[in-house]
Parts: structure tokens; sequence; C-alpha cells
């Protein structure tokens, strides 16, 4: 008999709802009394310029830069390809190699293997099986070739914390400048440009209550960037088109949000909930292991295998039960194969095959946690047992999540 449970969100790495707030926020600027082109010069494009230029100061103060460092765009992933073809687009011969991790974002990975095509050298540093990146290693690749590192803050699939200080010193030290996909970590984990130094830094709304479709990339003063689109003037000539309004709006709106958030007692509450839920599975389900980092992780996303199982079927039971969470990367839903992160951290294809991401929020309730850990044992040992009498398993084929 199927199990009656609420319905529970355990995927906010692959997105959140928009807040409230941001909803409201951005109303007026769907409805005809408040819609304007930023560009036009009359009231209506003023207040709309004036919109935007406000939600440009506030996620500049979520990310301790100036107004004029933010440039947005539409996703995450426009961002990484605008900071690597941007910067890439712009240097010099001799120095124009870029140096990325292997556990990066697909819009990373992808883009670099789009330059390489183009003929930009390529180095792809290697993880340890915690799936942390060692400053060692890109130190070890540097030379005066090198125009770009690129490494992402947070992992998207296990929550690895990067040393991006480190990185960031050994970059500039060879002359390099460094790109950060901090899409996981921006709004969710306190973000300092000014502290740790980077070049450029990539976010997205969506993922810290803001909506669906605004995105900025944080570019230092005095970084050459050619855009991707040309054809206006806007963001400084570095993103033509019209800007988007109404989402820029809500992403300000999400940013002032995620700071005082970040000051409150919720980040700590979500990391309670997160360990209390890793804890619960460890101990109540046999051959389960975390796959990452117990220590540099960040505590709301617990990426599980639970051995001799397939992850995927794990997720759809659990999603008939009202349970959301996924098995890897939203970019890499429909890519066949295990996930890329969990194989390059050094796991075997079963095993990476059975891994499933829990990912909580700040509108997750200790209720959830118990929940889960109630549930999750007896689906994991139904799919054990039907694997057991020969049943067919999934290829792990398809993966959900972001």
């Amino acid at each position: 008999m199927t199990m009656t449970v609420r319905s529970i969100y355990a995927d906010h790495a692959a997105t959140t709802a928009p807040a409230p707030e941001v909803v409201a926020a951005m109303r007026p600027y769907l409805e005809l009394s408040g819609f304007g082109n930023p560009s036009s010069v009359h009231r209506r494009g003023e207040a709309a310029r004036d919109a935007v230029e406000a939600a440009r100061a506030a996620v500049a103060k979520m990310i301790g830069s100036l107004p004029e460092e933010i440039v947005f765009t539409a996703t995450g992933s426009e961002s990484n390809n605008l900071a690597l073809q941007g910067l890439l687009s712009t240097a010099p011969e001799g120095r124009r190699r870029l140096v990325v991790s292997a556990i990066e974002h697909p819009s990373v990975l992808e883009t670099a293997r789009h330059l390489e095509r183009r003929g930009v050298p390529v180095t792809v540093v290697p993880v340890t099986g915690e799936g942390l990146v060692d400053p060692g290693e890109i130190e070890r690749v540097l030379a005066s070739d090198v125009a770009l590192v690129s490494v992402q803050w947070v992992n998207n699939e296990v929550g690895t914390i990067q040393p991006i200080a480190e990185i960031v010193a050994a970059a500039h030290a060879a002359g390099a400048r460094v790109h950060c996909d901090a899409v996981q970590a921006a709004g969710k984990l306190p973000v300092d440009v000014g502290a740790v130094h980077v070049d450029l830094l990539s976010l997205a709304g969506h993922k810290f209550h803001g909506p669906l479709g605004a995105a900025a990339l944080y570019v230092r003063r005095r970084t050459r960037l050619v855009p991707l689109v040309h054809g206006g003037h806007q963001e400084r000539s570095r993103r033509a088109g019209t800007e988007n309004v109404v989402a820029i709006v809500g992403l300000g709106v999400a940013a002032e949000r995620s700071v005082a958030w970040l000051s409150s007692d919720g980040p700590g509450r979500v990391a309670e909930l997160g360990r209390r839920l890793l804890d619960g599975l460890l101990a109540r389900v046999p051959g389960t292991r975390l796959n990452g980092s117990w220590e540099r992780r960040s505590r709301a996303i617990a990426n599980v295998c639970f051995a001799g199982i397939d992850g995927e079927a794990l997720l759809h039971e659990l999603d008939r039960e009202g349970i959301t969470v996924s098995t890897g990367s939203a970019c890499s839903a429909a890519t066949p194969g295990p996930s890329h992160v969990l194989i390059a951290m050094g796991l075997p294809p079963e095993d990476a095959h059975a891994s499933v991401r829990f990912s909580l929020g700040e509108h997750n309730q200790a209720g959830d946690v118990e929940t889960m850990v109630d549930l999750v044992p007896t689906l994991v040992d139904r799919l054990r047992s039907m694997d057991r009498h020969g049943a067919v398993r999934s290829s792990g084929a398809v993966r959900s999540g972001a």
C-alpha cells in the first residue's frame, strides 16, 4: 500500500520557489501602469531604468561589489558562457589557455570544449575523492600561457566548497584571471568578491527564491570582456538587448532578502536539518555513504550513495510519495550515463547510478526530515529486494535536479 505523506520539496539545489515579496515586487512591471523600456528617455523609461539600477545595487551589495561591476543576464549558464568566451576573446596570443576543474557545471565544461574546438588550449584539473580541487594542482598547471582559471564555489551535485581564495592567489601570482561559478553559493552562503578577489563571478536568482530568467555576472573593474550578444548599448555594452525588467526587479528583491536571511538563524537551522537528515539515512540504511567532503560541504546538500539500487528508481519511488529529490544536474538531465562529477571523484559507474541528492532550503521543517528518514529505508529495502529477485534495473540514463 502506498504511504500517504505531505508534499516535501528537497531539491533546492535545482531551483527554489519565488518568495511572496519577490512576486509582489514584480507584479507592477507586468501591468499596464508599470511597464517601460529602460532605454527610453520618457518617464516610463526612466522609471524602468531606475528599477533596474536599484536591483543592480542590491545584487552588488549581496556579493560586496560595485553596482557598475554587475552585468545582468538571463541564466547562470549564460553568465558562465559570457565569462569564459568573453574574457578569452580578449586574451593576447601566447596567453590563451583555460584551466577548469573536472567537476564544473556543464555550462562551463561544454563551453570549454567549444573553445577547445576553436583552438583554445584547455587543461582539466582532477579532484580528490571528496570532490575538492587541490590548489596545488592548480598551481602545478599554471604557466605564462594561462589566461583564465574557472572553478565553482559550491559544487551543484555534492555540495563541496572549494578553496577559492587559495586558487585565486595562485592564479593571480601567475598572471591569470579567475572566474567562479557561484550559482550554488550566492544567496545561500556569504559571498564577498572583495575578500576572495575573483575577477568574474556568476549567480542566478532562482537559486535563492528569485525568479527564473534573471541572473548576473560580476566583472571586476578593468576586466575586458567581449559580449556574446551584439547590437545594443545595454549593460555597458556587455550584453545587448532590452533588459528583462520584471525578472531583474525580482532578482533585486531576492538579493535584498538573502542578505537579511544570511544574517539570521536561517542558515544554521537549514544546516542542522541537513545534518539530521544525513545522520539518519546513514544510520538507518545499511550500505550507504556520503559522496563528497564531510567538512568542506554545504550542509544543505547531501549526495548519498545507496549501494545496490538504482538512484533513478528511488527518485521515482519518492516522487510517488510526494517527496522531490534529484540524482544529478538538471542541465545534464537528458545526458546518458552516470554523473560526471561522481565519476571524476572516483566512484564506479554502479555507485554513481545508485546515488541521490537531497538539497534542503529555508522552507523545510524538522517533520520533513523525519518523514524522509522514516520512508527512505523502506523504499531502499524494497528496491534491493526487487533486484535480488531479478527485477530489471533502470539504466540510470535520465537524471533530474540542478
